[in-house]
C-alpha cells in the first residue's frame, strides 16, 4: 500500500513538474524564495499593530517566531527520520524531471518546510483576523498554495511532501492562533 502511494506520488510529481515552461520559471522561482514574502509579512505586522495594539503585537511576534520554529524543526525531524530523497536526488526520476533551480538542495524531502512555513502563518493570521479583516484569509491561503506548488514546479518536492507540509502548517497555525487568543484574553484590554 505504501509503495503504491509512493509510486503514485512520483507519477503525479512528474506530471505536474513537466507542465512547467521556461516562460513561467522566473515567476515560480520568485514565489519559492522566502525573502520575497517579506512585504506580505510587513503588511501583516502593520495590520496586527493597527487592530490589536502594541502589547498584543509583541504577543503575535513571539507566537509567529515560535510557530515558524516549530514547523521548521518538525520538518527537519521528519526529513531525517523518514529519509525520503528529494525528486532531484532520486535516481529513478532525476533524469526525466525539470530542475529549475541551479542546485537541488538538501538530500531529503519529507515533508516540505516551505509548505509548512507558509501554511502555518496563513492559517494563524486567517484565524486571528477572521472578525477584523475577513478578506485576508482567502488571500493568505491562496498565497500558501502557490508557495507549496512552487516546490513541485521547481523540482525539489513531491506532492505528498507539500500536502503533508501544508497540513502540518495548518494544524500548527490553528494551535498557535488559539494560544494567541488565550494570551489576548489574559492581557485584557
Amino acid at each position: 500500500m505504501l509503495e503504491q502511494l509512493v509510486e503514485l506520488d512520483k507519477e503525479l510529481f512528474l506530471y505536474l513538474n513537466s507542465l512547467g515552461t521556461t516562460t513561467w520559471d522566473g515567476f515560480w522561482m520568485f514565489m519559492t524564495r522566502t525573502r520575497n514574502s517579506a512585504p506580505l509579512y510587513l503588511f501583516l505586522l502593520y495590520l496586527v499593530y493597527r487592530n490589536f495594539g502594541p502589547k498584543r503585537t509583541l504577543v503575535v511576534l513571539a507566537a509567529v517566531a515560535l510557530l515558524i520554529t516549530c514547523t521548521d524543526q518538525l520538518s527537519n525531524f521528519f526529513k531525517y527520520g523518514v529519509g525520503r530523497l528529494r525528486p532531484c536526488h532520486d535516481a529513478e526520476i532525476s533524469g526525466v524531471m525539470r530542475l529549475v533551480k541551479s542546485y537541488c538542495g538538501g538530500k531529503f524531502s519529507y515533508f516540505s518546510a516551505h509548505a509548512a512555513n507558509s501554511f502555518a502563518p496563513a492559517m494563524y493570521f486567517t484565524l486571528l483576523f477572521r472578525k477584523k479583516v475577513p478578506f485576508i484569509g482567502m488571500f493568505l491561503i491562496f498565497w500558501a498554495l502557490i508557495i507549496g506548488h512552487s516546490r513541485i514546479y521547481i523540482g525539489v518536492h513531491f506532492p505528498l511532501d507539500v500536502v503533508t507540509g501544508m497540513a502540518m502548517g495548518a494544524l500548527f497555525g490553528w494551535v498557535f492562533s488559539k494560544l494567541t487568543i488565550f494570551a489576548f484574553q489574559k492581557l485584557g484590554t
